[in-house]
């Protein structure tokens, strides 16, 4: 596809100190165009005749089962593409307590304790911080020291984004930037700085049990469309639906006050080598520093213990989850396959 060629011919800027004063100066709004240009033509009907092709070239990826409508009611690629699921796709992991948080999406997962601690592990752009993502100081200044959560969806995965904690969405603040692929390539290069130039949205959750989480919805190459389906003030549970975005792949970032949450160990373990985590939404993410020790203790949780964790590259490309009393989660390996992912 030539979309796909040009991309692949534009990642290799992001790793060259020659080569990326040319994307920051000409091509920016060549990725912008791109992504306007191909967004109206998956919004169009004659777009529709590239979803079986789609679903054929990820059948080992996409379950069709869990579409909430045929595949032939699918007007448009779009359409398609934020398709929802049928009710009960996804398990939201101790959906009657507040006090643990969920994947807000079907994606790639990072998680990291800090803003020093990504930059070490994952995120190498030179200018990246929690202001920098925030677009706000004052904003920033709440959550300094805090974690974060970052969550890469690829072309291929269910495109709608969920609510990680319980409570009160507050308003969308819209940030005007570029489309940079989000894949790991450009994300781990220390040429380029996609979480802070992309288009983005935040908004604030405030959370009885987490305090405030800071929810940023990046757009990315392809991804010119975030849209939101809840409104500033609504009362929200974890798992609900957030809203979504047209087509491409793009990420997800939640920022955690200080403190708020003690992320998942299997998922820091993977994190502190430089390995994202396959997982569904609604499953587990972590734990508020507020809950009782009775409550812990009787809730059993991911850790190195219960989980298989995944070897060297040479030796093990999948780990899955031993736990029963978890989803799957799987170990994901940057591969040639995912050099199309935006």
């Amino acid at each position: 596809m030539l979309f796909s060629l040009l991309l692949s011919l534009l990642e290799q800027c992001y790793f060259s100190a020659f080569n990326f004063p040319f994307l920051a100066q000409g091509t920016k709004e060549l990725l912008v165009n791109l992504s306007n240009k191909q967004g109206m033509h998956m919004s169009s009907p004659e777009s529709a005749k590239e979803i079986p092709k789609f679903i054929e070239f990820f059948q080992d990826r996409i379950n069709v089962d869990e579409f909430k409508y045929p595949v032939e009611s699918y007007k448009t690629f779009n359409d398609f593409f934020i398709r929802e699921l049928k009710p009960g796709a996804r398990q939201i992991h101790c959906e009657h307590s507040n006090h643990f948080a969920v994947c807000a999406a079907d994606c790639r997962l990072t998680v990291y304790k800090s803003a020093d601690e990504a930059k070490r592990f994952w995120i190498k752009g030179r200018k990246f911080s929690v202001k920098g993502l925030l677009g706000d100081e004052a904003l920033a200044d709440q959550f300094e020291g805090g974690s974060l959560a970052i969550f890469r969806l690829a072309p291929q995965d269910y495109h709608r984004f969920h609510i990680p904690v319980s409570g009160i969405i507050g308003e969308n603040i819209m940030i005007p930037g570029h489309l940079y692929t989000v894949n790991p390539i450009a994300v781990n290069s220390k040429y380029c700085n996609v979480f802070t130039d992309n288009k983005r949205v935040v908004n604030v959750i405030t959370s009885k049990e987490f305090g405030k989480v800071a929810f940023v919805a990046i757009g990315a190459t392809m991804v010119g469309s975030i849209n939101f389906t809840k409104s500033e003030g609504a009362k929200v549970k974890k798992g609900e639906e957030f809203g979504y975005f047209a087509f491409g792949g793009s990420t997800v970032i939640c920022v955690f006050q200080k403190g708020a949450i003690d992320f998942d160990e299997d998922l820091i373990a993977n994190s502190e080598r430089s390995l994202e985590t396959l997982v569904f939404m609604g499953m587990s993410l972590g734990v508020s520093n507020q809950i009782s020790v009775e409550e812990m203790a009787s809730t059993p949780r991911p850790t190195v213990r219960n989980s298989v964790m995944a070897l060297d590259n040479d030796i093990a490309r999948i780990g899955v989850r031993a736990s029963s009393s978890f989803n799957a989660r799987q170990f994901d390996f940057i591969e040639d396959g995912d050099l199309e992912d935006s």
